[in-house]
């Protein structure tokens, strides 16, 4: 019996066939690569949002009544410095709790401050709490696409004030005054407002 081979549109309808049924599969391929990157970079994201409020609340909740001498002349800066219509740093403050693994003879206090720079929170540190005008911070970016940040501090009284140390606060004693308790309201471009209360130990 003479054997029978494939016709030449036999053939073409088969080629046409695999070749729909492989653009199928790669654009299911594909699909399933987009859809994995969406969620990494969501759960990047929501560990980055963790990660700073993880920060701010062990900053904040160790803060010290412990002022810095001004860079430039015997002046002090207070313990905790916040005014929120300042174009540069949005607080500046000292916190206990700096640790210290490799023993380096150096304060277990830290001066710290946070500001927004191109829709980026960046949080900086010094070397030295009373620095010199040649200081320069460290610097670490926490999080971007930040429309703002705003910071209320809460004092003695259960008062909240927008700035620190807080109008009426005579001079002698603003640079050691520390608030019980500050409220953080993050206004991210993707998540909307995040708010964190963080009470002051102590």
């Amino acid at each position: 019996m003479k054997a029978r081979g494939f016709t030449l549109v036999e053939i073409m309808v088969a080629i046409f066939i695999f070749a729909i049924v492989s653009a199928i599969a790669m654009g299911g391929y594909n699909e399933l690569v987009k859809q994995s990157d969406i969620v990494d970079q969501g759960a990047a994201r929501t560990r980055a949002i963790q990660a700073t409020m993880q920060r701010l609340n062990l900053d904040f909740t160790a803060l010290e009544p412990r002022p810095v001498r001004q860079p430039l002349g015997d002046g002090l800066l207070p313990a905790v410095r916040a005014d929120e219509k300042s174009a540069d740093e949005i607080v500046e403050f000292t916190h206990s709790g700096w640790s210290n693994p490799a023993g380096v003879p150096r304060s277990t206090l830290q001066r710290v401050a946070y500001r927004i720079e191109e829709k980026k929170l960046i949080r900086e540190y010094w070397l030295a709490l009373d620095r010199t005008m040649s200081s320069e911070p460290e610097s670490a970016v926490m999080l971007d696409n930040v429309k703002s940040v705003k910071f209320r501090f809460m004092d003695a009284n259960r008062t909240w004030h927008d700035q620190w140390p807080p109008l009426g606060y005579s001079p002698a004693d603003a640079p050691w005054l520390r608030p019980i308790a500050v409220e953080v309201t993050l206004d991210l471009e993707d998540w909307g407002e995040l708010k964190r209360l963080m009470e002051v130990s102590g």
